[in-house]
């Protein structure tokens, strides 16, 4: 489908629009004064300013079929209203042709909350924020609540935050190996099954432990605080208990983690857990764990890839308990190929049933360097029940007790749908507000690490980016302590 761009270049939202509606296609872009004809389907996104006032059109053509809208706003209005008012017509237009329509309305960012916040800060009341949202974005009701709940759980944390920032931060390591690749991923994490990569893993460790100890000595030099740690991934437990034990040594002899309220490791596959790593990451100061099974089918768990069985994340789970952690989160994923409704369900009965202190609800999202994107049938995995999934489980939680703590959405996610973390009152991780409401600096180490500066008012936020691949993190390690010296410009324009 080609998209036509006439006195204006928003192509990032209008193809975000777009993708509501067309999730798994390609857009080929055009900038033309005039509306051309075409072979194939179009859309044409006008915008025309005149002295008296700016017009907005958009017509869409599928087929034989075509809709127009327009609407005449101010010679003064601004490209942020613009954009948005195009994005509304472009919305109708789509809505009408495909008879699809998408409970986030043409909300298509990622933090959806945010514009909670702000609302809530321009001192609107709950009805005020939920007839806004539906008016002018066409969020529908149940997506409005979920939104503004999560904003009222994290509320008084993001307050506490602010009070006693005092330079806090939050401190990210990267572990970038799994055990398989789930067909779903993503994520640059390697098979650590290969032979190359279990080479590689040793002088990974031993830059990352050098890269924790010269960023450590920056954050003295800074007087900055640790507030979290957490290990992402890839799947940290992936390693020994010997290398986690190492890493983490590494990081409490670098930073000063007396002011660290929550340590966080990710021992997201079953497979990888053994009652020696959990005793070693709990003494050496984890106190909150990830164990994620995706789905309790094992025929789902075999089609998307992930060598492990339900079995397996029972016993990884009490196993856990019996060591002694009392925070553990769990990860489902709604609409994965070949899932049912009935099977989604038995996974959200069995997970309340064991009662973790956090369950993470994620929605399938097809992303183009996943397996997932190149060997399925795009439109069959389009055309399953996850939006009935996610009305389930969010009914479930309620009922039981968990409250919606941070939310998000990512580009290509089945029906426009969203994550969302669900969590037992006092068990809110800190670190996932953190990182979705970017309201505190993140320092990220070892591959694909990105760290986010943000200065206390939150008014100045830059990024410093890792070498992606854990072998050019390896080749070209000295480049990239060198990056590290923009911590220390960006704190001197404090």
């Amino acid at each position: 489908m080609r998209l036509i761009f006439s006195g204006n270049d928003y192509k990032y939202e209008i193809e975000a629009i777009m993708k509501l509606f067309l999730p798994a296609q390609r857009f080929n872009f055009s900038y033309d004064e005039k509306n051309q004809t075409f072979e194939e389907d179009f859309a044409f996104i006008r915008k025309k300013v005149t002295k008296k006032h700016t017009l907005l059109y958009v017509i869409v053509q599928i087929g034989a079929d075509r809709r127009k809208h327009s609407i005449r706003i101010s010679a003064n209005a601004d490209d942020n209203e613009c954009e948005m008012q195009l994005s509304r017509l472009l919305y109708c237009g789509m809505s009408e042709l495909t008879g699809i329509s998408s409970k986030w309305g043409v909300l298509t960012g990622v933090r959806p909350v945010k514009q909670i916040h702000r609302l809530i800060d321009e001192g609107l009341d709950e009805d005020e924020i939920f007839n806004l949202l539906q008016a002018k974005y066409f969020v529908a009701p149940d997506k409005c609540k979920i939104a503004y709940n999560t904003a009222l759980t994290q509320k008084p944390i993001l307050e506490k935050i602010k009070q006693t920032q005092n330079k806090a931060f939050g401190l990210y390591i990267s572990i970038p190996f799994c055990p398989s690749r789930c067909s779903y991923c993503s994520f640059i994490s390697q098979s650590a099954s290969g032979t190359a990569v279990k080479k590689l893993i040793p002088t990974y460790i031993e830059n990352l432990c050098a890269e924790i100890k010269h960023t450590g000595k920056i954050i003295e030099k800074l007087g900055l605080k640790a507030n979290t740690v957490y290990f992402g991934g890839g799947t940290p437990t992936t390693l020994s208990a010997q290398q986690l034990k190492r890493i983490m040594n590494t990081i409490s002899e670098s930073f000063d983690l007396s002011y660290v309220t929550e340590y966080t490791i990710e021992a997201g596959r079953p497979d990888t857990i053994t009652e020696d790593k959990l005793a070693t990451i709990l003494e050496n100061g984890c106190t909150r764990i990830s164990i994620n099974p995706q789905t309790l089918n094992d025929n789902v768990l075999e089609q998307i890839g992930r060598n492990h069985t339900a079995t397996q994340f029972f016993n990884s789970f009490r196993l856990a308990r019996e060591v002694g952690f009392t925070s553990i989160n769990t990860d489902i994923i709604a609409g994965l190929p070949t899932d049912t409704t009935d099977s989604f369900k038995y996974t959200v009965d069995e997970l309340v049933r064991l009662a973790p202190e956090s369950i993470t609800v994620h929605t399938l999202s097809i992303k183009r360097s996943a397996r997932l994107n190149s060997k399925a049938d795009k439109k069959s995995i389009m055309k399953n029940p996850a939006s009935e999934m996610v009305d389930y489980a969010t009914s479930r939680l309620y009922e039981n007790g968990y409250k919606p703590y941070y939310l998000y959405k990512q580009k290509n996610m089945i029906e426009n749908l969203e994550n969302i973390g669900w969590v037992k009152p006092g068990h809110e991780s800190l670190y996932n507000i953190l990182i979705m409401e970017e309201v505190q600096t993140i320092i990220a180490l070892g591959a694909n690490g990105s760290t986010k500066l943000i200065d206390n008012d939150g008014g100045r936020l830059e990024r410093v980016y890792n070498y992606k691949y854990p072998l050019d993190y390896n080749n070209n390690f000295e480049i990239m302590l060198d990056r590290k010296k923009r911590i220390e410009e960006f704190y001197a324009k404090e």
